[in-house]
């Protein structure tokens, strides 16, 4: 069986990538994550059977399927690797259980030269019924997002036990009989696992770096030379700026890691000097004008050029076949970015490639310190809406709309946004609401939590029973699967009336999209007069 793919908004033709990823993803790579998510759900039946997740099964479940995330690692051998792991682990523990089940992704342990061809046996397209496939993916690709979130908190020492039980009991769902009424139960559990990970993960953050403030980022470049650090990962940000205190090198954020300028724990490195460049698809532009080091962080790294292959390391769950990859931290230790370091100083500064500010850090203690302002110019009229524009961008011409969208969005509104398709409008001169910005950016897509939470903070202060009473739209850009645990989430809490964009996602089978359609209001979105128009008058 050739390879299908289709978790991500640009899969092929609206369907599925069959040959290469349009992510460029090879399809050898694509057959190897379809064995390790296969042998996962292996690990997680033995687990569950079990009745004791342990921390390191948990840990090692949510890393591994954060591996196969899009555009978060392209490397065979890294992969080969995990699948390795994941079948020791299981086989270790249906030892200790006797057990004496027949589940394939329970069984099988062909050795490396089979990885690939059983890979194609065991991939998506290996349930023949849509709907029970629809349903499946959408619990697994929940997953895969809940995991990016797990693991960054864990990375901080913060776990919870509960999160880790709920993601094996999924996963191993995911080869039971169940019913439809089941299987659509297990995705909504998972948008609530989606919001006590994203909780978790606030927690994890603020605790360790202080409460995002507002503040004016530099997007234009210095004279000394430079490494940007781009993805999630404030732990790698922490150790990278460490490390390059007082060296003659500066310091630069690329795309989700722009919201690391928000944290108070950074602000006193002198030579932590701005952001440079847009979303991740323009990376391999942006890439090489840089002309330092780059350092990916997690996903959304694109196929490398040669023009930068030479100066890009990877490290954390992320990696690229040729490219160098930063080992993991020993416990208590940190990451060594000294190779990153010594080269930074041979390169030539970083090619100017704009000039300005651009205004962040209004998570959701910044908000709610403002909370009393924002009241009243609600209830004065002078904010008559508030629409979050959250999620990823990405390469496709029609997330222009995204742009077009904001700019047409009449003055009395407020753009709620986290992740990276802030990029769409984030630069744009839409001018405030007696002095509150008309864009409100409350981080990476890892701290959509901050916009759920004012929303909740918001229905209490106006003494409202429902959230969706609330002068609030939600008008989504969705990429991957940490945007697919947002909108579980959303749903969870009662969100209803959700435009997505700029497609539906394609494993959405025509009877799981009208359950969503009936159940939650979830549409796509349309035009932008259209849409505004809607929007304005709360539908």
């Amino acid at each position: 069986m050739s390879m299908f793919c289709f978790q991500c908004q640009e899969a092929a033709k609206g369907s599925g990538c069959t040959v290469a990823g349009v992510c460029g993803k090879k399809e050898d790579t694509a057959k190897l994550q379809d064995l390790l998510v296969h042998i996962l759900k292996g690990l997680a039946l033995a687990a569950d059977a079990s009745g004791n997740v342990d921390k390191q099964t948990g840990l090692f479940l949510a890393q591994a399927l954060f591996a196969t995330i899009t555009n978060a690692n392209f490397d065979n051998a890294a992969i080969t690797a995990l699948i390795k792991q994941a079948m020791q682990r299981r086989d270790a523990i249906r030892a200790q259980l006797n057990c004496s089940c027949d589940d394939d992704c329970l069984v099988w342990s062909g050795d490396e030269s089979e990885f690939v061809a059983k890979g194609g046996e065991v991939g998506v397209l290996s349930q023949p019924n849509e709907d029970v496939r629809s349903l499946r993916e959408l619990l697994v690709y929940g997953l895969k997002g809940l995991a990016a979130y797990v693991d960054h908190a864990a990375i901080l020492g913060f776990e919870k036990e509960e999160i880790y039980t709920f993601m094996v009991s999924a996963l191993a769902s995911t080869v039971k009989e169940l019913s439809v009424d089941d299987m659509i139960a297990q995705v909504l559990k998972c948008g609530e696992f989606g919001v006590t990970g994203m909780a978790l993960l606030d927690e994890a953050n603020t605790t360790t770096y202080g409460n995002p403030e507002i503040t004016k980022v530099n997007i234009g470049v210095g004279t000394n030379p430079g490494i940007l650090i781009s993805g999630h990962d404030l732990k790698d940000m922490e150790d990278l700026l460490k490390q390059t205190e007082g060296s003659g090198v500066d310091v630069y954020t690329h795309s989700e890691m722009l919201p690391a300028h928000y944290y108070p724990a950074f602000k006193k490195y002198s030579h932590f000097v701005g952001n440079y460049g847009n979303a991740w698809w323009q990376q391999d532009k942006e890439f090489a004008s840089f002309n330092g080091p780059i350092i990916m962080t997690t996903n959304c790294i694109t196929p490398v050029k040669d023009a930068y292959k030479d100066r890009i390391y990877t490290t954390g769950m992320a990696g690229y076949p040729g490219v160098q990859h930063i080992p993991e931290r020993t416990p208590g230790g940190s990451k060594d970015f000294s190779a990153v370091i010594a080269q930074a100083k041979t390169c030539a500064p970083p090619t100017e490639i704009e000039q300005g500010e651009i205004v962040g850090g209004f998570a959701h203690a910044q908000v709610m310190a403002l909370a009393d302002k924002v009241v009243d110019a609600v209830k004065s009229g002078a904010i008559k809406r508030f629409v979050v524009m959250a999620g990823c961008d990405g390469r496709h011409k029609t997330r222009s709309y995204f742009t077009d969208l904001a700019q047409a969005l009449p003055q009395d509104t407020i753009i709620l946004t986290a992740g990276c398709a802030k990029y769409r409008y984030n630069k744009l001169d839409l001018g405030d609401i007696g002095g509150i910005p008309r864009v409100l950016d409350a981080g990476q897509c890892n701290d959509s939590y901050s916009l759920a939470y004012i929303a909740l903070q918001l229905k209490e202060v106006f003494g409202l029973d429902d959230i969706n009473e609330l002068p609030i739209s939600y008008d989504i850009a969705w990429y991957e699967q940490k945007a697919v645990i947002v909108l579980l989430a959303l749903l969870h809490l009662g969100v209803k009336g959700i435009r997505l964009g700029p497609t539906l996602p394609a494993f959405f089978s025509p009877n799981v999209a009208k359950v969503l359609v009936e159940n939650f209001d979830i549409k796509a979105i349309g035009t932008v007069e259209e849409d505004v128009a809607a929007i304005m008058a709360g539908k």
